[in-house]
């Protein structure tokens, strides 16, 4: 068994933290390497862990105002054990398209940047943070993204910054999650979290599913 399978067994056996979903957050700086995480994760985790992306909520004109869509079409429903719909975005066609099923699973992973902002943290069983400054990060998504892209990055690195300025995750993270030359390293969250982040849960005042 690997570290990425021990740590998966830890995280399954978690409380609930959204009703009976355990959601489990990926946050860090754009090109942090956050989506290849969360999909080998998933992978450890087995049973076809749902992954929400948060791209599919944000959009252009959008980039961090998603929140009310992730309250309305993700958390609430989750809470009371039904299946969430919600309506990604494309970045292509610069519209919103049509709804997609989101299972209350025992265990939801949710990745991108801002996935453990203030507003989600009480519904979140574990946050973790991608440990890649933002500088590199960036670098290693414009080499992704390509020259095409660049005005798009240029654009988002100011609206991440100021992001994270008034809403940082990091402090609140569970663990660091450092990418090595094979595999991950995990490290003890930042003394912030030291003490509980919450004393009930928020899916806890949603009322069972009918």
């Amino acid at each position: 068994m690997d570290d990425l399978d021990r740590h998966a067994v830890a995280l399954r056996a978690l409380p609930p933290s959204c009703g009976p979903v355990r959601l489990i957050a990926v946050d860090g700086h754009a090109g942090s390497g956050k989506s290849t995480f969360a999909a080998r994760l998933a992978a450890a985790l087995g049973d076809g862990v749902p992954v929400l992306h948060l791209d599919d909520l944000a959009s252009h004109e959008e980039p961090f105002a998603w929140t009310d869509r992730m309250l309305s079409e993700v958390i609430a429903p989750l809470a009371q054990g039904r299946t969430a719909h919600y309506h990604p975005y494309d970045w292509n066609l610069r519209r919103f398209t049509s709804s997609r099923a989101l299972e209350a699973a025992p265990l939801v992973l949710i990745e991108g940047v801002g996935a453990g902002r203030q507003v989600l943290r009480p519904y979140l069983a574990w946050l973790l943070w991608m440990e890649r400054e933002a500088e590199e990060s960036w670098q290693r998504g414009r080499r992704r993204d390509g020259n095409e892209l660049s005005t798009f990055w240029d654009g988002w690195t100011v609206a991440e910054t100021r992001h994270f300025a008034a809403d940082p995750s990091r402090p609140f993270a569970n663990a660091l999650v450092r990418e090595c030359q094979e595999g991950y390293e995990w490290l003890p969250g930042p003394p912030a979290t030291a003490r509980p982040n919450r004393l009930i849960t928020q899916g806890d005042r949603f009322p069972p599913a009918s």
